[in-house]
């Protein structure tokens, strides 16, 4: 993933506080808490997860998928950006 350099920081984080809302759904269950609080709490790790891969495939859509001597204007660059918000209207 030498395309996510430049975003390693960003990403280490997000996955940095998905393990603690993974702990946090851990701690819930080991305290009988109420299903409702579970399962806020997962469906907010999910929310997390989904917003990771999303970074990663609009990092792998920019870095591989475009030539990065295409003009700004040019199709290849809209087509790539119309998928970036269809991924991210899917995922986030």
């Amino acid at each position: 993933m030498s395309h996510v350099e430049k975003e390693k920081k960003k990403l280490l984080n997000r996955l940095r506080r998905m393990r603690g809302q993974i702990e946090a759904i851990e701690r819930a269950v080991e305290e009988d808490s109420e299903c409702a609080r579970v399962l806020q709490q997962a469906t907010a790790c999910r929310g997390a997860l989904d917003g990771f891969i999303a970074e990663v495939i609009e990092d792998h859509i920019r870095e591989h998928l475009v030539d990065p001597a295409s003009p700004a204007d040019s199709p290849q660059r809209a087509a790539a950006e119309e998928l970036v918000e269809i991924v991210h209207a899917y995922l986030t």
